[in-house]
């Protein structure tokens, strides 16, 4: 019997399986909908008992039908064969026949967790372990590792080249993908680990630590919803770029209870894609960046008044700015937030002034309430305290800092004369060009300096008034949902998060530690990393001890992982000889692919670079059928892109060495690779990231 009998035959075997699961699904569904539609039949019985009874019947059988509707592509993608003699089928959704028989075991479920950690040496009592391919409902291709041979029946077929290694050789897709289906021991082992406490998780390049962090928080949310969906799982990554890649391996888990973001949009109203050179990024994620802005905040506006003159009752009222000064310094006193004792501001010009009218004996004076309400009505006053004492947001006095001889005065004393150059240097666009990624943990932090005024509580709207006092006919089920709606709203600055996942956590700078610890108080934490990969070139021990705060004392669970599953061993061994030059005993994971391609070093003159990276390009489409990734030096990302059109070809991506972090593709052309290492102090760890994306092909191409 050929090989390809054998496939032929367990496919059809693995049909036969697939189709009694997606027929008893169907059956699942129907019942669903019926159950809903007899859910609301029980509330014709009048009384609210059976509004009750409906409600519940109804929402649990809409939940369901969802469930069944969102799991349909992929659904079955393993099966384990006991020494027991037992069959296990696992997939993203637990499936059980007509006679309460498991067709489907949930991967999360303990009944499936030899799918991810039983090997060779370790079997857990499987035998042959299988992962199942499929499109649609269809069969399409399967893998088998047989663990135990010496269990093995007779006549029990292998077939494929082992899965992990068949998957990790096909293409990407323009997302990341999804390997709940070829989690490896180490990583389920991250992935499984205790729900408290912080969870660490190293690892060099292609090791799946982003996998590993984002199945993690879908396993979370599955073995305790109600402690982290109702507080809400926060996902974190080092760009938008990154965060729009791994957008939709949650919800292919069956998960959209996460929040995701990059480091750039964690602030309300705020989108930062720029960064900053290397120098300046490690100046503006410095903690002492918290004491300049401190000194910030204490100062007077820009442009403020100099001085208050009010005519009351033929005498002139005069408050000269060293009084005002006195009395702005005395309602802020160190540690007070200013937004939050503003009013405390007012409070003090309004006795100033009738201290003044009493001591020149003002004619007809009234008593002080009536004089401050006589004050507060003229609307010159009133436009002297919004310029004297404004309500400040804190792009406001982030933009402060542009002013090169406010942030001289700031940072004297505390950064270095050449550091207080670079801040002056780069601040000069930022009024143009908005903030940097940077700039973002700056702008949470004078969020938290300067308080935010009291507000009056907001009136929640009636979600079925319809007009003039009229409202439409309800049902409690009706009223129920839409409180239960209402109450897992969550403010655009939620911070009472579960759960934190923070990937690329290599390149977050103490700054940044401050901004996740806010929204991470109360929560148990996932951090994936690599220390060979980081940027940061600041203080290493401020760095350490900003994470340990953000972090607190919960109990920590170590994993490192070691296998890189990634990268081919030929393009691997290129990215390992960078990072060798400056940590010659680095441990370093082990490329367990071999394609015997080797990477493709070009070297052309630089007029005619763009001609070259076209030529390159196209041969690169014409090889992988995923992915393609060009990446450049910071600097001339836009301009390589415009010799390119990646909009005209959807499998193509340009991006610089930095947004590259966590990125996959199954190409990758690196367009000056000498500049990458002379950018920065950290050049060298870039390069090393950038020449560690690719999963098949690796050109790089430099001018000379």
């Amino acid at each position: 019997m050929t090989d390809q009998t054998t496939m032929r035959q367990e496919i059809e075997a693995e049909q036969h399986h697939l189709d009694r699961v997606y027929a008893r699904l169907a059956q699942l569904r129907r019942s669903a909908a019926r159950a809903e539609r007899e859910g609301y039949q029980i509330a014709r019985v009048g009384n609210f008992g059976a509004l009750v009874e409906r409600d519940a019947m109804v929402f649990h059988a809409a939940r369901r039908r969802h469930t069944l509707d969102a799991e349909h592509e992929g659904l079955v993608f393993g099966r384990l064969d006991l020494r027991t003699g037992q069959v296990l089928h696992v997939g993203r959704l637990g499936v059980r026949g007509e006679h309460a028989e498991p067709l489907v075991i949930d991967w999360r479920a303990p009944a499936a967790a030899a799918f991810y950690q039983a090997t060779a040496a370790d079997p857990q009592g499987v035998v042959r372990r299988r992962v199942i391919s499929s499109s649609g409902e269809r069969v399409t291709r399967i893998e088998d590792d047989l663990l135990d041979p010496s269990a093995a029946p007779p006549g029990m077929r292998v077939v494929g080249d082992g899965a992990l290694l068949a998957t990790l050789s096909r293409t990407t897709g323009r997302g990341m993908r999804d390997i709940v289906a070829t989690i490896q021991r180490e990583q389920d082992e991250a992935i499984r680990s205790p729900a408290g406490g912080v969870t660490i998780v190293s690892g060099g390049p292609g090791t799946g630590k982003t996998a590993v962090a984002l199945h993690r928080a879908a396993y979370l949310l599955y073995s305790d919803r109600n402690r982290f969906a109702g507080g809400g799982v926060l996902v974190v990554g080092p760009s938008a770029v990154f965060v729009d890649y791994i957008a939709s391996v949650l919800p292919s888990l069956g998960e959209n209870a996460a929040t995701l973001h990059s480091l750039g949009s964690l602030v309300e109203g705020v989108s930062a894609t720029r960064t900053d050179p290397t120098p300046v990024a490690a100046v503006k994620g410095s903690l002492r960046m918290r004491k300049v802005l401190q000194r910030a905040v204490r100062d007077q506006v820009p442009d403020a008044p100099g001085e208050l003159r009010l005519l009351y009752r033929g005498e002139l009222l005069r408050l000269p700015g060293t009084e005002l000064e006195r009395i702005r310094l005395r309602a802020l006193p160190p540690g007070a937030r200013r937004n939050e004792v503003r009013r405390a501001g007012f409070d003090g010009i309004f006795s100033a002034l009738w201290a003044q009218a009493q001591e020149l004996r003002v004619g007809r004076l009234p008593d002080q309430r009536t004089f401050e309400d006589d004050i507060a009505e003229r609307p010159e006053f009133r436009d002297f305290l919004r310029a004297w004492w404004p309500r400040l947001h804190p792009t406001h006095v982030l933009n402060w800092l542009t002013r090169p001889e406010r942030l001289r005065r700031y940072a004297t004393g505390i950064l270095s004369n050449a550091e207080i150059r670079l801040l002056v240097e780069a601040y000069g666009g930022t009024g143009a060009d908005g903030p940097t990624i940077a700039d973002v943990a700056l702008l949470d932090e004078l969020d938290e300096l300067l308080g935010r005024p009291p507000r009056p509580a907001r009136r929640r709207r009636d979600p079925f008034h319809v007009a003039g006092g009229i409202r439409e006919v309800t049902t409690y089920a009706d009223r129920q949902r839409a409180r239960a709606s209402r109450d897992a709203e969550r403010p655009a600055d939620y911070r009472e998060y579960a759960h934190v996942v923070v990937d690329e956590s290599q390149d977050v700078s103490p700054m940044q530690w401050r901004m996740l610890g806010r929204r991470g108080r109360i929560a148990s934490w996932t951090v994936v990393g690599d220390p060979a990969q980081t940027a940061w070139t600041g203080d290493p021990a401020e760095l350490s001890r900003a994470r340990d705060k953000a972090l607190g004392r919960r109990p920590r669970h170590e994993y490192a992982l070691t296998t890189n599953y990634r990268n081919s061993a030929e393009i691997f061994a290129l990215a390992a000889s960078v990072i060798r030059e400056i940590s010659p005993d680095l441990p370093l994971p082990v490329a367990v692919r071999r394609t015997g391609v080797e990477p493709v070093r070009l070297t052309v003159p630089a007029a005619e670079l763009p001609h070259a990276v076209r030529e390159a390009i196209v041969t690169l489409l014409a090889e992988v059928e995923g992915t393609v990734g060009v990446i450049t030096p910071v600097p001339r990302r836009d301009e390589v892109a415009g010799w390119l059109d990646p909009a005209a070809e959807p499998r193509l991506q340009v991006v610089d060495s930095l947004q590259a972090k966590g990125m996959e593709y199954d190409g990758v052309l690196l367009v000056g690779s000498g500049e990458i290492r002379a950018d920065s102090p950290a050049g060298v760890r870039t390069l090393y990231v950038a020449l560690s994306r690719a999963t098949q092909r690796l050109v790089t191409l430099d001018p000379v």
